[in-house]
Parts: C-alpha cells; sequence; structure tokens
C-alpha cells in the first residue's frame, strides 16, 4: 500500500519552493508569537494552554492540513499529470495510501514540531502543556490530512470547502454551537490531550473513546472512499 516514485513525486510537489513557504510561515508565525508571549507575560500555564489551543491547534494545524491533504492529489487532478500515475501498474487504493502518508508526515512536520517548541517556549512543558497539544496535532493530524485528501480528490474546489471546515464550521460553530462540538477533529484530539495533560486546562467536549473511534471511523473512511473515487476516473482508452 506504499510505493516509493508516488511518495517521491507527491513530497516534491508540497515541498516546492512556494508551497513550502506557506506551509512555513504559521510554523513561524506560532513560534514568533510564543517568544513575544513569554518575554511580556513570562511561564504561565493558562496563557500556554490558551495560545497553544486557540492558535497551533484551532488555526495552525487545520490550515496545514488543507494545504498538504489538498495539494497531495488535487493539483494533479486539476491539470490533468494525475494520468502519468493513472497509466501505471498501481493498484488506485496504493496511490491514495501513499499520498495520505505523504501528507500526513508533511502536517506532523509542520504543526506537531512548532507546537511542540511554542510550548517549551511559553511555559517549559509544565503540567504537560507542550506534550499534550503535539500529541494533539499529530492525532489531529492524521484526520485531517485524510479528510483533505477526500476533498482533493472529488473536487476542484477542495481548498475553499477545507478551509470553510476547518475555520468556519471548526473555529465558529465549534465555539458557539455545542452539538457541533462532537464532530470536530479540534474536538476529538483534545480529547486525547486530555488525558495527558496534568489538571484541567486542557478540556475537551467529547470523550476519549467516543474521540478514538471517531478519528478511526472518519480516517479509514475518507481514505476508503478517496480510493474509490480514484478508481472512476478513466482514462482514455480504458472504455
Amino acid at each position: 500500500m506504499y510505493d516509493p516514485t508516488v511518495a517521491r513525486l507527491t513530497y516534491r510537489a508540497l515541498l516546492g519552493r512556494r508551497r513550502a513557504l506557506i506551509l512555513g510561515a504559521l510554523p513561524v508565525l506560532l513560534i514568533a508569537i510564543s517568544i513575544a508571549v513569554r518575554a511580556l507575560a513570562g511561564a504561565d500555564d493558562q496563557t500556554a494552554a490558551d495560545v497553544l489551543g486557540g492558535l497551533a491547534l484551532a488555526t495552525m494545524v487545520p490550515i496545514i492540513g488543507v494545504i498538504a491533504g489538498t495539494g497531495a492529489i488535487g493539483p494533479e487532478i486539476d491539470d490533468g499529470s494525475v494520468v502519468y500515475l493513472l497509466s501505471k501498474p498501481l493498484k488506485r487504493p496504493t496511490i491514495i495510501s501513499t499520498k495520505l502518508f505523504v501528507a500526513i508526515a508533511v502536517t506532523m512536520v509542520f504543526s506537531a514540531l512548532p507546537t511542540l517548541i511554542a510550548g517549551l517556549i511559553l511555559n517549559g512543558n509544565g503540567q504537560q502543556i507542550a506534550v499534550a497539544y503535539t500529541v494533539a496535532a499529530l492525532v489531529a493530524s492524521i484526520a485531517y490530512a485524510a479528510l483533505f485528501l477526500l476533498l482533493g480528490t472529488v473536487s476542484r474546489h477542495a481548498v475553499v470547502f477545507g478551509l470553510v471546515y476547518a475555520l468556519v464550521w471548526e473555529a465558529l460553530f465549534g465555539s458557539l454551537v455545542p452539538g457541533a462540538r462532537t464532530l470536530s477533529v479540534q474536538q476529538w484530539s483534545l480529547a486525547v490531550a486530555h488525558e495527558i495533560a496534568d489538571g484541567s486546562l486542557v478540556t475537551s467536549d467529547v470523550g476519549l473513546t467516543t474521540a478514538t473511534v471517531l478519528l478511526v471511523a472518519v480516517t479509514a473512511l475518507a481514505t476508503w472512499y478517496a480510493g474509490q473515487k480514484l478508481r472512476t476516473l478513466k482514462l482514455a482508452g480504458e472504455e
């Protein structure tokens, strides 16, 4: 379920100069803000939780997931270069699973690692806050990559839909409508973080068992359906 050639091409597409600059902008901003907050407010656990929860997990991780997930396949479908891959003797689910692996890896590197660094800057991992939010970012990276890879497979407007989900559904409705929080990757990952952090600084509206089941189910279903949709892309001469 993994092809090195597909992985190499996907890494090259995601880490090209322009996209790499976009991917790196938010982590740099997060670390810069963390340095400024630490200098002005000192080491404070509540402040660290607020910055990591509000900026890192709620904003940076989903946006990077959108860029990596949709960018892993969407541009190839849009410009027709996906025909090159589909003409090869590769199973189409293998193409999807390989691209998902790359999207997850890129999302983790550009979101979880900066989250850990920011947490250590903010309060030196007091009450395990830095580690808790880092694990939450790792878990969220998997689900976001799968969801946004699926969007890149089924829609030419995947980036727009992805940003709407990340910034409108999760950030807006997720904070205002209690029922919407149950259908939020952010809340699922926070349930995992809650089990790691000391104290009550990290909270979630979803229990750990429910969050784990939903994370696994959404990732698996999104990956499976993306593979099925890729099967329906017909090359000239296949009919």
